[in-house]
This record gives C-alpha cells, sequence and structure tokens, in this order.
C-alpha cells in the first residue's frame, strides 16, 4: 500500500462487522479535522441522555448542520455547549476510545485520534452494545447517510451496494500548508458490512488527499474483502 501515497502518512482501520475481524494499517495519531464532529455529536448525545432530556430545537439544528454539511460554526457552538476537550475526553472514556484527546481551546479540529480509535467511535455508533441509546445512535445514523453530495467521497469509494453512511474531514494546516484529509464510515461491500477509517496527512492538496484516501479506501477493502473469503472456504 505505501506506494499509493509516497511521502504522506497514513493509517487504515477496517472492521467485518459479522465477525469481528479487524485490518489495521499504522498507528499513528492524526488530526481529526472534521471527523470529530460525529465525536461531538455522540458526546452531545450522550450528556443529554445522563441529563434525562432530548435536544433542543437549536441543537438538532446545529447538529444537522455540522454532519450533513460540515458546518464549522455550529460544530463550534456544540463544542462549547459539550464543555470542549475536557466533556469530549469524558465522553469517548465511555465509548471506549483510548487513543484520542481533544484539541485545546477552542480548536476542536486538533483533537488527536487514531484509525482504531475511530472503528470504536463507529462501533459505538453503528453497534448495539454502546451507552448511546438506540434513538440517539439512530440520529447520529440517519444523518451520516445524509450528507451533502459533495461531500459523499472517501471510504465510500470501496462500497458496491447499499447505501453509505459517512463523515469526511479536511484540514490545511496554517504552518506547513499541507493538508489532513480523512474519511470514516459504514460501507456494504460483496455482501459484508464494514466499518472502516483512512487518516491522512501531508498532502500538497485536498483534491490529490482525497485521491489518495479513496485509492487507499478500495485496495484495502479488497484486499480484506478478498483475505475474509480465504479464511471462510478453509
Amino acid at each position: 500500500m505505501t506506494a499509493l501515497f509516497g511521502d504522506n502518512r497514513m493509517s487504515v482501520a477496517m472492521l467485518d462487522v459479522e465477525s469481528g475481524a479487524m485490518a489495521t494499517y499504522g498507528h499513528d495519531a492524526f488530526d481529526t479535522a472534521s471527523i470529530v464532529k460525529v465525536d461531538i455529536l455522540a458526546t452531545l448525545l450522550l450528556q443529554a441522555q445522563d441529563q434525562g432530556r432530548r435536544l433542543t430545537t437549536e441543537e438538532r439544528a446545529q447538529s444537522a448542520a455540522m454532519i450533513q454539511k460540515s458546518d464549522n460554526e455550529s460544530t463550534s457552538a456544540l463544542w462549547t455547549r459539550i464543555g470542549s476537550a475536557p466533556g469530549l475526553d469524558a465522553a469517548n472514556d465511555r465509548l471506549g476510545l483510548s487513543q484520542t484527546q481533544g484539541g485545546e481551546g477552542t480548536v476542536w479540529g486538533i483533537t488527536q485520534t487514531t484509525a482504531e480509535d475511530q472503528i470504536r467511535l463507529l462501533q459505538s455508533v453503528f453497534g448495539d452494545k454502546s451507552p448511546l441509546s438506540e434513538a440517539s445512535r439512530a440520529y447520529i445514523q440517519d444523518l451520516m447517510r445524509h450528507v451533502v453530495d459533495s461531500q459523499t467521497w472517501g471510504v465510500s469509494a470501496a462500497a458496491d451496494s447499499g447505501t453509505t453512511a459517512l463523515k469526511n474531514g479536511w484540514l490545511r494546516r496554517t504552518q506547513t500548508k499541507k493538508w489532513d484529509v480523512n474519511s470514516i464510515g459504514r460501507i456494504q461491500r460483496d455482501g459484508r458490512v464494514y466499518l472502516m477509517a483512512v487518516l491522512l496527512n501531508n498532502c500538497s492538496t485536498q483534491e490529490v488527499g482525497i485521491s489518495i484516501v479513496e485509492q487507499a479506501t478500495r485496495a484495502s477493502a479488497a484486499a480484506f474483502s478478498r483475505k475474509l473469503r480465504e479464511e471462510s472456504t478453509t
């Protein structure tokens, strides 16, 4: 896979939902960019559950804009609402994310995470064993299935059927001028359901990053699917 991305640093994790088999490439921590928005919404919902309440009309509008359109203003408002990094980190302790640390101050986009932790987050969103209620999980899933068309790139490149649920992230770092490009989500391929996370940084442009992420997504999914088929016939 290293031939795909040259000097860029990448990590990929993929989980077969039915068997629980998992494959990973790379274990480094990366900037989340906008994929943290799924984690922020999970935190907000977990806090609302603890308080025995539903989201307010304003929170629902901000949540929809945050996930479906990747709206940063709405994200910043909800980041403050959940208590910023301390609130996110406390929720992640309950969600099973042990390698994720919230960004300092108001800078939620430089939250640090690993591909494996993003799989754990997706398991909390799409799996039954989760501190999130069924209603909370269904709410996040619905928003991730209905992102705007211009943001449907990424892990969706490996899907061959069904509806993909995903959230992408992209961030140009101020000092290096290089791009972080990430994609997480749930896909269907070869009759199986997968949870997938692809994290990439040091890209020259966002477009180059998207291309590399999608190439790596397709290559990883094809290799993992092939391995699972081989194991099922031996």
